[in-house]
């Protein structure tokens, strides 16, 4: 890829997707109470029949032959109940194995018992237990490698008998933080403006699968306005992390050092600037370091609404691949008001979602601007070429705005 040559959307989001799987590394065994929000690095096969027994699924008798029924005893969760003989019933709870020999059985508000203490009833005509293996046989693949972990997946493999997980470990991001002209506390004034990336860019991070080093500060930085001092900063966020973020420099100003940076440590791009609107001038490029596995440097614009068009742009499906996850696809959204496309360039329109579903443009949504972005639900995507008319449907790239929420 020529430098400075604008990567059209789409590919720029593939090639970062594919580069990332390439790069995921070996899996890793973790007990069941770690594996939450990891992927899975093999497929989860269920180790027992599911259910492992026949199972009643309410409270009442098990019957066997016509009644009334002589009751025998009770058949309790966590227990093997004796077999059914002709003429005789077992009072059952929930959850509990059914007796061998059972023809049916009745529930409790079905009921009633006479002077003798024989039940009586009618089950109702759809069996009220499951067979074993009703939900699945032993060795049946219920979830595939690439699925993300979350606690319904969990309580499915403890159900399916398993005690730990095979898992793609989450790859390390950490940030730096370019520009003299940045303050980390404060008001704005005298030519110096607040960093307002560096506080949440992590936040993002996490929420997009990568597990953030940033040892107990929100970001490095920021860097003094040098190439030596960028060289320095990188080579040593490179050396524990997959995955390092930058802010600012990727264009070719007299400060923007983050080019021949990249340089003098043997990177190779996977794009120079992406055909997109806002934030074009963002990079990923490859590292290549001791064990083989490349790191990543995602070059993030200083603009901060550009900067997060870069992490959904470049970030997201790069972690995607490095979690070993499968791409996914994109939902559509139906457009409320119009939305102006950007000639050749893919336009990300921020948007808030309606009660009703339908995506609405938010003002305030400049490159420099927050506040739009502070309120959104995710950016419309407006293909190169098109314009958004109310009532179209577009593609919508939702923001992971709640902790382990992933797009």
């Amino acid at each position: 890829m020529k430098p400075g040559q604008p990567v059209p959307w789409e590919q720029a989001r593939a090639s970062a997707y594919e580069a990332g799987l390439a790069a995921r590394p070996a899996p890793v065994t973790v007990p069941l109470a770690a594996a939450d929000g990891l992927t899975l690095a093999a497929p989860l096969a269920t180790l027992t029949d599911l259910p492992a027994f026949p199972t009643s699924s309410v409270d009442g008798y098990a019957v066997r032959g016509a009644g009334p029924w002589r009751v025998i005893g009770r058949a309790l969760a966590g227990s093997v109940p004796p077999p059914l003989g002709s003429g005789e019933a077992m009072e059952i709870a929930t959850g509990a194995m059914v007796p061998a020999g059972t023809d049916e059985i009745i529930r409790v508000e079905d009921s009633t018992i006479d002077a003798d203490g024989r039940v009586d009833g009618r089950a109702r005509p759809q069996r009220d237990w499951r067979d074993q293996g009703d939900e699945a046989p032993a060795g049946e693949e219920l979830l595939p490698a690439g699925t993300p972990i979350t606690p319904g997946v969990l309580g499915l493999a403890a159900a399916c008998g398993y005690d730990n997980l095979t898992v793609t470990p989450p790859p390390r991001a950490t940030l730096v933080v370019f520009g003299d002209e940045l303050l980390t506390e404060g008001t704005a004034g005298l030519g110096r403006v607040r960093d307002s990336l560096g506080p949440q860019v992590p936040g993002w991070l996490s929420r997009l699968g990568a597990r953030v080093t940033t040892e107990g500060v929100l970001a490095t930085g920021p860097v003094t306005d040098t190439l030596a001092a960028h060289i320095d900063a990188l080579k040593q966020a490179l050396a524990g992390a997959d995955l390092v973020c930058t802010t600012g420099g990727t264009m070719h100003g007299p400060v923007d050092h983050l080019h021949p940076a990249l340089e003098a440590l043997g990177a190779t791009y996977l794009a120079d600037s992406v055909a997109v609107r806002p934030g074009f001038p963002m990079l990923l490029a490859s590292v290549p370091r001791p064990d083989g596995r490349p790191a990543f440097v995602a070059g993030l614009p200083g603009n901060p609404q550009s900067a997060i068009v870069a992490l959904v742009s470049l970030v997201m499906p790069l972690l995607r691949g490095l979690n070993g996850q499968r791409p996914g696809t994109l939902p559509l959204v139906t457009l409320a008001e119009p939305i102006g496309g950007r000639g050749d360039f893919t336009h990300l329109a921020l948007v808030r979602l309606d009660d009703d579903g339908r995506a609405r443009p938010l003002a305030h949504s400049a490159s420099a601007m927050l506040r739009g972005l502070a309120r959104a639900d995710g950016f419309a995507v407006i293909a190169p070429g098109t314009e958004g008319t109310p009532g179209t449907r577009v593609p919508l790239l939702p923001l992971p705005i709640f902790p382990g929420q992933r797009p």
